[in-house]
């Protein structure tokens, strides 16, 4: 069954194949990885109307979150915190929304292999700081080359000033948690998480295109707020591209390893109310998925540039060990180093970003050919790497939380995009 609702309002959004030259461009390495010709037509029409559709569980809660106190079927943020937490089973007298949500959540797909989902948290972690990289450079800073996601979250605050570092943690600590063992069985931390964000986003559709929200998001031109079309583009960030990255500096992924990871997001992409028919089974068909993605989109808008500068920025205020400015400016600067060969001269120029030598990505590429070609053949050789992982993981939290806790964003009636 579909978990769809479509925005009556508009057909299809004016930012649907608005800038297809520079997508197809962008995509020529995936079209020649899938070996496509002439883009599907069926398939791009699915994406128009992906454009315009939303999970409507999450809708459901949404309203029933910010319905009046007086509302027979008002959902309080205590009970959704409390399910959230110890099971919908504990909550007396759920209201029907509440309920409608995580039935729908644990009625799991005949296809979900726990065990190859475990597999693919197992190579997420020995994956390591390579990870990391790519979630950060390709996967986020690299989407913000496209209008609609990048505007949505400079409208809620969310990658921008001060709070951008706390945000990145957020976006981390979510990828962390999914990719533990076992996290993403029933009761796992990983999919409460997810369930978390879930809820976010829908409180965010509900707050910027609900009753009134209109004045605040242009949907005539982006689409729903947090729209299927957008979440499955997001899905193949954190899926097709992370292993196209990794192997890109040098990572040995094998077939069994795709398959895993690929598995492990198709689940987390279910859980997050992302309609099945974006929830593809394998990396090919996830490229090719991805390469139509592109061809979709718009250009860059000014909101894609502000976001990736503030990141840049955020590297000088990482909490790192002495010595603090030293540590914080080789960040930063491998950051741009690796960003310049992983998005180019003209992407770096429309995000506004500084060019850097190519020295970073060498050295990455050198050591992981020793970790992953030579040391990870071996079963002893993956514990090693899964342990690292484990390190990078905790480490990479830290400095973005510092002393704090870390934790994905606080859930209010008001909604707030996360930084992912």
């Amino acid at each position: 069954m579909s978990l769809q609702q479509t925005s009556p309002e508009v057909a299809v959004p004016s930012r649907f194949r608005a800038d297809e030259e520079r997508g197809a461009r962008l995509g020529r390495p995936l079209r020649l990885i899938t070996r496509l010709g002439e883009p599907d037509e069926e398939l791009m029409d699915r994406l128009a109307a992906g454009f315009m559709a939303v999970d409507e569980p999450g809708a459901r809660l949404a309203r029933a979150l910010r319905a009046p106190s007086d509302d027979p079927g008002k959902v309080t943020m205590r009970q959704l915190r409390q399910a959230l937490a110890d099971g919908i089973e504990s909550v007396e007298d759920a209201p029907t929304a509440l309920k409608d949500f995580f039935t729908t959540v644990q009625d799991t797909p005949d296809w979900v292999d726990h065990d190859l989902i475990d597999q693919g948290a197992a190579v997420i972690r020995r994956f390591g700081r390579n990870a990391a990289d790519v979630l950060l450079q390709l996967s986020l800073i690299g989407g913000y080359r496209f209008g609609g996601p990048p505007d949505l979250l400079v409208a809620t605050g969310g990658l921008v000033g001060d709070a951008t570092l706390r945000r990145l943690g957020e976006t981390q600590q979510w990828t962390v948690a999914v990719a533990q063992d076992g996290a993403l069985r029933p009761g796992g931390e990983g999919v409460r998480l997810t369930l978390h964000v879930r809820a976010m986003h829908a409180l965010v559709n509900e707050t910027f295109a609900g009753p009134g929200g209109q004045q605040r998001w242009d949907i005539g031109r982006w689409g729903m707020p947090i729209n299927q079309s957008d979440q499955a583009a997001t899905l193949g960030l954190f899926s097709g591209v992370l292993l196209l990255g990794c192997r890109a500096l040098g990572v040995r992924v094998t077939r069994e390893d795709s398959r895993a990871v690929m598995h492990l997001w198709r689940y987390v992409g279910w859980l997050m109310g992302v309609d099945e028919q974006w929830l593809v089974e394998t990396e090919a068909e996830q490229h090719r998925l991805n390469y139509h993605v592109l061809l979709a989109q718009a250009g860059p808008t000014d909101a894609g540039a502000a976001l990736s500068q503030s990141i840049i920025e955020a590297q000088r205020r990482l909490h790192v060990r002495r010595p603090v400015r030293l540590r914080r400016r080789y960040a930063e600067e491998r950051l741009l180093s690796m960003l310049t060969i992983f998005l180019g001269p003209t992407s770096m120029r429309e995000l506004g970003l500084p060019m850097r030598p190519p020295w970073a990505t060498p050295l990455v590429i050198a050591a992981n050919v020793v970790r992953y070609h030579v040391l990870g053949r071996t079963a002893f050789g993956r514990r090693v790497l899964e342990a690292w992982g484990d390190r990078v993981q905790r480490e990479v939290l830290r400095r973005h939380f510092g002393p704090e806790a870390a934790e994905v964003g606080q859930l209010t009636d008001r909604g707030r995009a996360s930084g992912g």
